[in-house]
């Protein structure tokens, strides 16, 4: 989907892309390009009875590789860097075949790959189709795969040799990109098996040596994105401490004011705030006291800025291992209960409404399972959010709530703001020194967590 995004101008120079696809008339066509794992509209302009449109500019564009989008949501792609002034000319029926480039050097190189890969790509699918064929043939198979090895060969050296006559070039960069890390031969452990934790390890720590992340220009190709999430999501511990050391070093080989570094910090940031594991808060964190200061988040304005700091400033207090503020609130006959006065292997914080929805269906459930582990040194402080004194005395009786039950009715307590309450309910489970381990959790999962965690201890 094509969405409006503005891609910073690196000159003022403009650009002038004169098109041609024989097989469009009197339709609009768009130029798009690449960014991180999307597409954004650039331009627009409607192509006349003979499919010739143009698209132009007074400042030039980011260097990347961009779209020519047509109808029918059929598009062929350009390199736009240092050329942004010339013209191309195609058919619909097949862009790659029919391209015709003037005043491009860089296109013209581009498409004389693309032209190789179809080629080759052409070579290699009847002898796919035949080693299927021929699978009960071992010398039939061989012969077939040495065929096909030969193929890929040569199209691995003819990037090499491209790579070599042209360091500086955005395709150069792209093809270093997606080249593959080469692991040595297979190391063995003293007992004579193979060691796939050193392969692992020299994968990880060679995957980016051969990607420029000082060359903003990878941003606007659909190459590095891909590269970046492998990394995090594929090669990294999905542990917080794992994450935020990977997120340091790699945003230490960065340009600091470079878009490289702005799409980076953000990305990392943004995944792991919105990430379903719980947990992973503590990314965010990290990354709002480490990245997002007045003078490494360039893009970002003050009022921005303070509430991303003010944002981590109220999760740091209640991430997964910290001991929690102290609650002291009235329980219904209006004596203070301490949540620090609970001694118990475990207790489970709940802050709750008798009127929510959701919590109607919640509470019961709690109770039926606290019911069952109760014996073992589990405790309940259920919070009432709420000031109707009379509503929630009256659903704890009839509920049988037997647990802790405490409320706020003069609301002089500040709990909502300290354990980011925001919605109802919400489910804490605390250890003994009253430290998370786990939070924003349904009782099921609860469940899971105290199964495994007596289990553990049973096994002790």
């Amino acid at each position: 989907m094509l969405i409006g995004f503005t891609v910073p101008a690196f000159a003022q120079e403009g650009y002038n892309i004169k098109v041609k696809v024989n097989g469009v008339k009197d339709s609009l066509c768009y130029l798009a390009n690449y960014f991180g794992d999307k597409q954004y509209l650039k331009d627009s302009c409607k192509a006349d009875a003979s499919g010739n449109f143009a698209f132009k500019g007074a400042e030039k564009l980011a260097g990347g590789i961009y779209l020519i989008v047509v109808p029918g949501k059929k598009y062929f792609e350009l390199i736009i860097d240092k050329e942004q002034n010339f013209s191309v000319e195609t058919v619909m029926d097949d862009f790659v075949a029919n391209m015709k480039i003037k005043g491009s050097n860089e296109n013209t190189i581009f498409y004389d790959y693309l032209h190789f890969i179809a080629i080759k790509s052409k070579e290699v699918e009847p002898l796919k189709i035949e080693l299927e064929s021929a699978k009960d043939n071992k010398a039939k198979t061989d012969e077939i795969r040495s065929k096909i090895i030969a193929i890929d060969s040569a199209v691995v050296k003819y990037k090499n040799e491209f790579e070599q006559q042209h360091p500086e070039m955005l395709l150069t960069k792209v093809f270093r990109v997606t080249d593959e890390v080469k692991l040595p031969e297979k190391v063995l452990k003293a007992d004579g098996t193979v060691d796939s934790l050193f392969m692992y390890q020299y994968y990880k720590q060679h995957f980016f040596d051969h990607i420029d992340l000082t060359d903003d220009r990878l941003l606007l190709t659909p190459v590095f994105h891909p590269k970046l999430e492998q990394y995090f999501k594929k090669l990294t511990l999905q542990m917080p401490d794992s994450i935020n050391k990977e997120a340091d070093h790699i945003i230490s080989q960065l340009k600091p004011g470079s878009e490289m570094f702005k799409y980076v910090v953000w990305w990392i940031t943004n995944s792991y705030e919105t990430s379903n594991i719980m947990g992973m808060d503590a990314v965010f964190v990290h990354m709002a006291e480490n990245y997002y200061t007045k003078e490494k988040a360039f893009w970002i304005d003050d009022t921005q800025l303070f509430k991303i700091q003010d944002r981590a400033k109220v999760l740091k207090p209640i991430l997964i291992g910290a001991k929690v503020k102290n609650l002291t609130l009235k329980d219904s006959l209006g004596v203070p209960k301490s949540l620090y006065d609970i001694k118990v292997q475990y207790t489970i914080l709940y802050f709750w409404d008798p009127d929510c929805g959701h919590c109607q269906k919640v509470t019961p459930k709690l109770k039926d399972y606290y019911d069952k582990v109760k014996s073992k040194g589990v405790q309940v402080y259920a919070v009432c959010t709420e000031v109707e004194m009379d509503k929630w005395k009256k659903y704890i009786s009839e509920k049988k709530l037997d647990w802790i039950n405490v409320a706020d009715a003069e609301i002089r307590n500040n709990f909502r703001h300290d354990f980011d309450i925001s919605s109802t309910p919400q489910i804490f489970l605390l250890d003994e020194n009253k430290c998370i381990v786990a939070k924003r959790i349904e009782v099921e999962s609860l469940e899971e967590i105290l199964t495994r965690k007596f289990d553990e201890k049973a096994l002790k």
